[in-house]
C-alpha cells in the first residue's frame, strides 16, 4: 500500500508530506483548493506524461516521490527484480520534472526510463475517475479479469500448456523441414561422393605407408646396380674368397713348423673371409629386397594418386576419408529417416493442435459462463448508484489462437435503455465511468487489483441515497485494499478512517498561495462534514446532520 507521499514545488503546493494508512482515507475542500493538483502530482511519480507548467513558478524543478510497503512476492517486487532494481519489501518511486519540461524518474534511487516507472506504478496503484490510466478501461485486461473472477486458472494453465506444445512442434516441424531441405539439395552430390569413396575404400594411415613404399621402391632402382656389381665383386666370380681360402689352408699346413710366425696371419685371413662372407650375404639380402615386379609400382602410385586426389577433391586430409564417408552415408540414411520424422512431427503436431482447440474451447466455455456470472454481479450493483437504466456486458469474440486461447474479450455498456452498447470507455461519461469502475472493483475486490485504488470525484452530480451508496461501496472494498478517494459527498467522507482537508493559504507575504493538506481528526471532521452539508455557513443543524452521519457510518 501508499504509506507516504511527498510533493515539492508542484503547481500550488511547495511543500507536503502525507502518511497514509490502510482502509478507505477522503481528501475534501472547497472548489479549487488543489486536489486536482494533488492527484496530478501523485500521477507523475506514477509515470504520467511530464509538463513544466507543473513546476511552482520562480522554481527550476519540482519533484514528487511515493512510498510503497509491499507483502513478499507482490508482483511489483518481481518487476523491479527483473529490472535489477534492489527492493527488499519496499518501493520508492520518485519523479523530477524540470521547468524545461525535461523528468527524471528513479525508483529507489536507481535511475530508470519512464517507461519501466509506469510498468511497475502500473503494479502498485489505479486511478479512477478523470486521471484513468489502467486497468479496468484497457480492454487488454479484460480476459484477465474473467479469468480472475472465474477462478480459471488450471484452465488457464492447460491452454497455455497445449499452446506451448504446439509452438515446441512447429519449431521442431520448421526446423526439420529446413534440414531435410538442404539435404534434398545435395543429395545427388552426396549419392555421387559416397559411392566414390565407398568404392575408393581409404584405411586409416594409408597414404603414408604407400608413400614410403613408393619412395623404397624408387630408391631400390637406383641403387639396384650398384649391389649388383658389389656382389659380383664379394661374392659372385670375381670374389677373392676363393684365393684366399687357398692362402689360408696352405698357412695352416705349415702352422705347425713354425706355429709362432704363422698363426697370426692364418687367424687374420680367416677373419677376412668371414667377414666377406658376412657382407655377400647382406649384399644377397639387399639384392632380394631391392628386386621388384615394377607394376607393383605402378600399383602403389596409382593408390597413391587417387588417394591424395580424392583428398584435394574434399577438402579434407587422406586419413578424413574414410570418415567422410561414413558421414556421407549418415546424411543419406538421415534423408530417409528424415522423411519418416517429418511424417511423424507431422501427426504428432496435429495431435496437439486439436488438444489446443479443445482445452481452448473449454476455456472460452468457461469464460462466458464466468462473463454471464460478473455481469449479474455488476448489474446488481449499478442501481443504488444511480445508474438503474444502464446495463452492463462483457462480449467475448473470436481472435487469432494464442496461449490465452482465442477469446477478445471487452466490457461493454449501455448507459440508457435505447441507446447503443458500447466499450466502456467510450460510452460512459467521467462521473458515469467512475461509477462503473466501482461496481467492477467491488465484484472483482479480491481479484487482479492493485494494493492502492484512487477515486477522483466519483460522487460528482449525486447525493443522498446515492452517495450514501457509493459511500457503502468504497468502503467494502477498502476492507480488502487501501483506497483513497477525492470527494464532494458528506455520506462518503463520513465512512472514511482517515481524513485530510485540502485547503489554500497565502505564503511570502501574501505574494503567493500554498495547497495545504490539513489531517483531520474526530471533532475537525464533524465540523469538515458539516461544511460539505450547509455550504460556507455552518449551522448547528447542520452540525447535528453531520454528527450523525459519522454515528451511522
Amino acid at each position: 500500500m501508499l504509506v507516504q507521499l511527498s510533493i515539492r514545488d508542484i503547481v500550488l503546493i511547495d511543500r507536503l508530506d502525507l502518511c497514509l494508512d490502510r482502509g478507505l482515507t477522503v481528501l475534501t475542500g472547497e472548489t479549487g483548493a488543489g486536489k486536482s493538483i494533488l492527484l496530478d502530482a501523485f500521477s507523475l511519480a506514477l509515470g504520467a506524461r511530464g509538463d513544466g507548467a507543473l513546476v511552482r513558478q520562480g522554481e527550476a524543478q519540482g519533484h514528487v516521490s511515493a512510498a510503497f510497503e509491499l507483502a513478499v512476492g507482490h508482483p511489483a517486487l518481481a518487476a523491479a527484480k527483473a529490472q535489477e532494481i534492489e527492493a527488499e519489501g519496499g518501493l520508492i518511486l520518485r519523479r523530477v520534472q524540470l521547468a524545461d519540461g525535461r523528468t527524471r524518474a528513479f525508483i529507489n534511487d536507481q535511475r530508470v526510463t519512464s517507461q519501466t516507472l509506469r510498468a511497475i506504478a502500473r503494479e502498485l496503484v489505479e486511478i479512477h475517475g478523470q486521471h484513468d490510466d489502467r486497468a479496468m478501461v484497457n480492454s487488454s485486461m479484460h480476459r484477465q479479469l474473467i479469468d480472475a473472477f472465474g477462478g480459471l486458472s488450471l484452465e488457464l494453465a492447460a491452454t497455455r500448456a497445449a499452446h506451448a506444445r504446439v509452438r515446441e512442434l512447429r519449431a521442431e516441424s520448421a526446423a526439420e523441414q529446413a534440414r531435410i531441405e538442404k539435404v534434398r539439395a545435395d543429395a545427388d552430390y552426396l549419392r555421387h561422393a559416397f559411392a566414390e569413396l565407398d568404392k575408393l575404400v581409404a584405411e586409416p594411415g594409408e597414404e603414408e605407408a604407400l608413400a614410403v613404399r613408393r619412395s623404397a621402391m624408387m630408391q631400390a632402382e637406383k641403387v639396384a646396380g650398384e649391389l649388383r656389381d658389389v656382389y659380383e665383386s664379394v661374392a659372385g666370380e670375381s670374389s677373392p674368397l676363393p684365393a684366399l681360402s687357398a692362402a689360408l689352408r696352405r698357412l695352416e699346413r705349415r702352422q705347425t713348423q713354425a706355429p709362432g710366425l704363422i698363426a697370426p696371419a692364418a687367424q687374420a685371413l680367416d677373419a677376412a673371409l668371414s667377414a666377406l662372407d658376412l657382407a655377400g650375404q647382406a649384399l644377397d639380402q639387399a639384392l632380394r629386397d631391392a628386386d621388384f615386379d615394377p607394376r607393383e609400382l605402378e600399383q602403389v602410385e596409382e593408390r597413391l594418386f587417387a588417394l591424395r586426389a580424392a583428398s584435394r577433391k574434399y577438402a579434407v586430409p587422406a586419413d578424413a576419408l574414410p570418415e567422410l564417408a561414413e558421414k556421407f552415408a549418415r546424411d543419406l540414411a538421415d534423408l530417409d529417416a528424415g522423411e519418416a520424422m517429418l511424417l511423424q512431427l507431422a501427426r504428432a503436431l496435429e495431435a496437439a493442435e486439436a488438444d489446443y482447440a479443445a482445452k481452448a474451447g473449454i476455456l472460452s466455455q468457461a469464460r462466458k459462463k464466468a462473463a454471464a456470472a460478473l455481469d449479474a454481479s455488476v448489474n446488481a450493483e449499478l442501481p443504488p448508484l444511480k445508474l438503474e437504466g444502464a446495463r452492463f456486458s462483457t462480449q467475448i469474440g473470436v481472435e487469432a489462437a494464442g496461449p490465452d486461447g482465442f477469446d477478445q474479450v471487452e466490457f461493454w455498456v449501455q448507459t440508457n435503455p435505447g441507446t447503443r452498447p458500447g466499450p466502456l470507455m467510450k460510452i460512459a461519461s467521467g462521473g458515469e465511468l467512475a461509477r462503473f469502475m466501482l461496481a467492477l472493483k467491488v465484484v472483482l475486490a479480491d481479484q487482479g487489483s492493485a494494493p492502492t485504488l484512487v477515486f477522483d470525484e466519483i460522487d460528482t452530480g449525486v447525493g443522498g441515497a446515492v452517495a450514501d451508496a457509493i459511500g457503502q461501496r468504497l468502503a467494502r472494498l477498502a476492507s480488502r485494499v487501501q483506497v483513497l478517494a477525492v470527494t464532494h459527498a458528506p455520506q462518503v467522507a463520513a465512512r472514511a478512517e482517515g481524513h485530510f482537508r485540502i485547503a489554500k493559504d497565502a505564503t511570502d507575504q501574501g505574494s503567493r498561495v500554498a495547497t495545504r493538506v490539513i489531517v483531520l481528526e474526530q471533532a475537525a471532521r464533524r465540523e469538515e462534514i458539516a461544511r460539505m452539508l450547509a455550504g460556507a455557513i455552518i449551522t448547528d443543524e447542520a452540525r447535528a446532520a453531520a454528527a450523525r452521519l459519522l454515528a451511522g457510518a
